[in-house]
């Protein structure tokens, strides 16, 4: 793998985020030449605290929803590789701002795909969904890369569309210009280095700094947790396969973790709470915004035609997951309570 990535010219949008630090941080420890395209960072994030701009060819602050502004970076950048992780990441964001999170994630995809055209030097797209993306039944299933798309909550409904876009793309223009397209559908992430808002495990390592109870929403909904570096290393893995054997590979695969991580939001933050030694919670459901109540995903196609699978057990990724805050803690905060951990 290492050997692939050096040297490579990579276009990386949404550096800033969770994943996007820790893929850069991954790809420029393999030697990879990265251009990261992404809103500025929070204040509080792994962008920040790991340096990850230092170590990037170009970081540029800028909006893919300005079709000139991705334009002119993808061409200036003269990458082989774009790897398309930019979005409204958050269900709870697209209801209030519906407008922002398709213009985001669907016209922000549009415009990627049009900058890549524009280029003359791509040869690779892997375009990062989400599980969502699905029309969820609300059934003991696991989702397969056939499945029908759909979304109930506009998140899911713009990572469906921005799917169908990029079977479009691919079939329209991308099979015929020597570009070679794929999609990834990863789970839910977990993971060190992770501030965001309205993910759980953010929200009980806020509760812990602030002294209170987290507010659980959805107890019972069940989800496929993973750490980070799984599904990453399935991008960077796919990415490959696609720049050295072409269409074989440019469909959907889907990323996500052994069914003994397909846990309910209550079993995580207890297992969390356990790990990290310290926390409470109070259940304080929300029915006012609709968010599905259980999702599996299959992933027999990553392993099957890419060798991959899942390494860590869902405690494991927990323990790897907790690690990190309680560092965070002793170095930020100087809790006795970490004293014995």
């Amino acid at each position: 793998m290492q050997n692939f990535y050096s040297g490579k010219k990579i276009f990386l949008t949404g550096h800033t985020g969770f994943k996007g630090s820790w893929l850069a941080l991954w790809l420029t420890m393999m030697g990879a030449k990265v251009t990261g395209f992404s809103l500025k960072a929070d204040e509080e994030s792994l962008f920040n605290l790991a340096d990850v701009g230092a170590g990037l060819e170009k970081s540029i602050i800028g909006d893919i929803r300005n079709s000139d502004e991705i334009a002119a970076a993808v061409k200036n950048s003269q990458a082989e590789i774009i790897l398309h992780l930019a979005a409204q990441p958050l269900v709870r964001d697209s209801y209030f701002d519906p407008r922002k999170t398709y213009e985001t994630n669907v016209i922000g995809t549009l415009n990627v795909f049009e900058a890549a055209r524009k280029a003359g030097s791509v040869k690779v797209i892997t375009n990062i969904t989400t599980d969502k993306c699905y029309e969820n039944r609300e059934i003991d299933c696991a989702y397969k890369e056939e499945d029908a798309l759909g979304g109930y909550d506009p998140y899911s409904s713009s990572k469906a569309c921005a799917e169908i876009l990029t079977s479009s793309y691919r079939r329209s223009f991308f099979q015929k210009e020597g570009i070679h397209l794929a999609s990834v559908r990863a789970g839910n992430v977990i993971g060190g280095g992770d501030f965001s808002v309205d993910r759980i495990i953010p929200d009980i390592f806020r509760a812990i700094r602030a002294k209170e109870k987290v507010k659980l929403r959805a107890p019972r909904s069940i989800r496929p947790w993973q750490h980070v570096l799984e599904p990453l290393y399935g991008y960077l893995l796919l990415t490959k396969n696609l720049y050295e054997k072409g269409d074989d590979f440019a469909k959907a695969y889907n990323f996500g973790p052994n069914k003994d991580a397909e846990k309910n939001v209550e079993i995580l933050t207890k297992t969390f709470i356990e790990k990290i030694g310290t926390g409470s919670y109070e259940i304080a459901a929300d029915a006012t915004l609709h968010e599905a109540g259980i999702l599996k995903l299959d992933h027999s196609r990553a392993q099957e035609e890419l060798g991959w699978q899942p390494k860590l057990s869902f405690k494991e990724a927990l323990e790897w997951t907790a690690e990190f805050y309680r560092s965070y803690f002793r170095i930020n905060y100087q809790y006795r309570w970490l004293e014995s951990l």
